[in-house]
């Protein structure tokens, strides 16, 4: 009896361990569970904060790099405003000398400014002074020309007078002005050069004439006899005279040599050819032509 009594007891108490033993594997599972879950969970925190951290360290790389490129900017900025500094200051210290320079140059210009104002006055009252003189001096050449000039209007018109006393009344000579006028034909053939026997006699008389004149001409009073060859406007063309004025010339020039012959000087005479370009006559008939061939002498002042 006792032993059934024991397995009995024996087999009733089975299940209740079962039961503790369930109770306590499903304890543990859930342990378990929260234990996988809180790791899954901590794991993904743990891989959040290091993605995190990751990113925090990236950023702080970045920072550091950041800093470190201001850094050098900084450093360089530093440099240059210090060089910016320095060219600064050797500027100012340049236009500050510049400055100086000029202005000692400015106090020395005023300086000379002076002078020359002081000079100035000097040569104004200097100028003032000359202007007086000169104006005296033209006043005393302008009387001693007017004496001169009425000197030699007064030999002038002895001399012409006495001509003209010597040498007749011809009509082929005559006065016009201040000039006395010889027809070329008296003294020349047509279209030559070489002077006629009579025409030499009238020029010999001339001469003898501005000899005696020439004589109480005063030395200082400078005279020369001026002797003008003219042509009719007809033209020449030879081989002796291509042109009208290569034969007034020629005229002219023969008739200076014949009074240097007749003991006239050489410094008080002069030859000049007009040609056909100076008439007296603007007419074309044979009266007219004939009055503008001709030979001037003018006793003028050189």
């Amino acid at each position: 009896m006792l032993s059934r009594r024991g397995r009995r007891e024996q087999i009733d108490a089975w299940p209740g361990w079962v039961d503790a033993l369930s109770s306590l594997v499903i304890v543990v599972i859930f342990v378990l569970m929260v234990f996988v879950v809180g790791q899954v969970f901590l794991q993904s925190t743990l891989v959040s904060k290091d993605k995190s951290l990751a990113e925090l360290s990236a950023k702080l790389a970045e920072l550091n790099r950041a800093l470190g490129i201001q850094a050098g900017t900084l450093a360089e900025q530093k440099q240059t405003i210090a060089s910016l500094t320095a060219e600064r200051d050797a500027a100012v210290a340049t236009k500050t000398n510049e400055v100086q320079t000029l202005q000692e140059q400015i106090a020395a210009l005023e300086e000379q400014l002076k002078r020359i104002n002081d000079a100035l006055g000097l040569a104004q009252a200097s100028k003032d002074e000359q202007e007086l003189k000169l104006q005296d001096l033209t006043k005393r050449l302008n009387e001693l020309l007017a004496g001169r000039m009425e000197e030699m209007a007064r030999y002038r018109s002895e001399f012409f007078g006495r001509l003209r006393a010597v040498l007749g009344d011809r009509p082929d000579v005559r006065i016009v002005g201040d000039r006395f006028v010889f027809q070329s034909e008296v003294l020349f053939p047509s279209g030559s050069a070489t002077l006629q026997e009579g025409g030499k006699g009238q020029l010999a008389s001339l001469a003898k004439t501005l000899l005696e004149i020439a004589a109480k001409i005063p030395p200082g009073l400078n005279w020369i006899l001026r002797v003008d060859g003219h042509t009719d406007r007809r033209p020449i063309r030879t081989s002796e005279f291509p042109s009208n004025w290569a034969l007034s010339t020629a005229r002219g020039v023969a008739v200076v040599q014949f009074l240097i012959e007749q003991g006239v000087p050489p410094e008080r005479l002069a030859a000049t050819g007009f040609g056909e370009f100076q008439p007296i006559e603007a007419g074309s008939d044979e009266s007219s032509l004939a009055k503008n061939r001709r030979i001037e002498l003018k006793l003028d002042q050189r």
